[in-house]
């Protein structure tokens, strides 16, 4: 038998018929596309809402600003900065800012304390955990407008269930509406009521979170309760107090329901017959809403947008400097 009379199965196998066809240029293109593109395709959206309802009304704000602009007849022409020098020479202001001052010391403070102590209370083993967790959200979930209202009547100077206490062991009875420190501290406790719960999850979420190795080692060191909280839970939610506390400051600083509706005399607003508790954002209602002053109340808005960007810069920087710490 020669050669080439070999049986074929002997032969080496045949290379694959056909391989994959290239892929075309404009295919390649496209998938190049999908890769690199597509993910802004998706988050595109927010960015437009975002510019369209934020960052526009922020810079048509700051152009109105230095206009003298009334809301019904509209421009009245260029002013500058004079909007600004009004604005820093107005004892309405200073007194507004006093005010706004005070109650984020008083109020936003008291309500971070009173939820870190909500949080702790909340982190131990309770029976019905989850009843007293919806508990004490629940402020923060009825409307401000009820919740004013209803303390607005309990700080009542003739029938206020706070007068009656104080009455009923031996003090005067206190016009809590005439003079700034009563108002504040009354203003402050309805701040505390209803935004203390709400931060109060967000402290327990976080205290949840701590390892319990630290605490079981902590204990077998001797360190009583209050000491393991102080020195090893806090220092170890610090992010989440940061946090809370520049989300708190942005709040504070523009509170308005509650002393517009603790005003019970009618006095349209300004926070009592004398101002004595008119926050800034009451202040530009004022302004912008009873006075149609558009230019001024733009002008207030304006430095009360830069003034919230420099208490929460201050306030972070702080908090991170002290988080730093051991």
């Amino acid at each position: 038998m020669s050669v080439t009379e070999l049986p074929r199965a002997a032969e080496a196998p045949e290379a694959p018929a056909a391989r994959r066809r290239p892929r075309s240029p404009w295919r390649s293109r496209i998938s190049r596309f999908d890769l690199r593109y597509t993910p802004y395709l998706f988050i595109l959206p927010f960015f437009v809402i975002f510019g369209v309802f934020a960052v526009y009304p922020l810079l048509y704000t700051g152009w109105i600003s230095f206009h003298e602009w009334a809301i019904i007849e509209g421009d009245q022409g260029w002013t500058g900065l004079g909007n600004y020098q009004d604005l820093f020479a107005d004892a309405y202001f200073w007194n507004a800012l006093l005010n706004t001052g005070l109650l984020l010391v008083l109020g936003t403070g008291g309500e971070l304390l009173a939820a870190l102590w909500l949080a702790a209370v909340l982190n131990r083993k309770l029976s019905g955990s989850a009843f007293w967790r919806a508990g004490v959200v629940l402020p923060h979930v009825i409307s401000v407008v009820a919740v004013s209202l209803v303390f607005a009547q309990l700080f009542g100077y003739q029938t206020g269930i706070f007068n009656d206490v104080l009455e009923l062991v031996g003090f005067d009875r206190i016009n809590w509406q005439a003079n700034r420190w009563s108002a504040i501290i009354a203003v402050s406790t309805i701040i505390i009521w209803r935004w203390a719960g709400y931060f109060a999850l967000i402290f327990l979420a976080a205290m949840q979170g701590v390892p319990h190795e630290l605490n079981e080692a902590a204990m077998l060191d001797g360190a009583s309760k209050r000491r393991i909280f102080w020195s090893i839970t806090v220092p170890s939610i610090r992010p989440t107090i940061v946090f809370c506390v520049v989300m708190s400051t942005i709040i504070g600083m523009q509170t308005f329901a509650e002393p517009q509706l603790f005003d019970v005399q009618g006095t349209e607003g300004t926070g009592g017959s004398d101002r004595q508790f008119q926050t800034l954002m009451m202040y530009l209602y004022e302004k912008g809403f009873r006075e149609f002053n558009a230019g001024y109340a733009a002008t207030l808005a304006w430095v009360m947008f830069l003034l919230i960007a420099v208490v929460s810069g201050i306030n972070y920087a702080l908090s991170r400097r002290i988080a730093s710490k051991d």
